[in-house]
């Protein structure tokens, strides 16, 4: 233990996720009251900043692990007047969000796929859990802060134990994993007492 003279040998105190670290989060939106029927942005949880830009000021909890009730704040892009840059990273990033919490490879463009990234409006984002990638950036005051730029998809070695499944269903098109999960396995004649789905 060090000396209560002299704190140089003493931890900071960043408190930081580290960065690249894989957590389940669960996103609450903290309403900001702007809509715009027009761009689907209904039920007031848009906000709309002094500068124009429209975001969702999102609150990402981690659910589970190591850093379980850890909280992330990270704005999700809308709209901004300096151009589409901020805007396309908040697509990409509710687009990896839906594909992660729905089970869906990015690389799958079944109907089935793309019927699970669409939503009816915003408020389908509000308590949406999915695996993320823990980022470091910073804030308004120069100080280092975790933020949330990224969702962990199926096609990830790690998804499927980071969020809970069963191996073998990850990564593997929406409709047959859909459809090898509502299934019963039944053993099969080639290995005994092993569904044929796992051989």
């Amino acid at each position: 233990m060090g000396s209560w003279n002299d704190f140089n040998d003493a931890q900071s105190n960043t408190n930081l996720i580290p960065k690249g670290t894989l957590a389940k989060v669960r996103l609450t939106i903290r309403p900001g009251g702007f809509d715009d029927a027009a761009q689907g942005w209904t039920g007031g949880y848009a906000t709309r900043g002094s500068t124009g830009a429209v975001y969702l000021n999102g609150e990402f909890t981690v659910t589970e692990g190591q850093y379980a009730r850890r909280k992330i704040f990270t704005l999700i892009g809308l709209y901004s007047p300096k151009g589409p840059d901020w805007a396309n990273m908040g697509r990409s990033l509710v687009r990896g969000m839906l594909n992660s919490a729905r089970g869906i490879s990015d690389k799958d463009q079944s109907p089935q796929a793309q019927s699970a990234r669409r939503i009816s409006g915003l408020k389908d984002l509000d308590g949406i859990e999915f695996l993320a990638r823990i980022d470091v950036g910073t804030d308004a005051s120069g100080d280092d802060k975790n933020e949330i730029r990224s969702a962990v998809t199926p096609d990830h070695r790690d998804y499927a134990q980071n969020m809970g499944l069963t191996p073998s269903f990850a990564g593997q098109p929406a409709a047959a994993a859909v459809q090898q999960t509502a299934a019963a396995p039944q053993p099969s004649a080639g290995v005994p007492g092993r569904p044929s789905w796992a051989q």
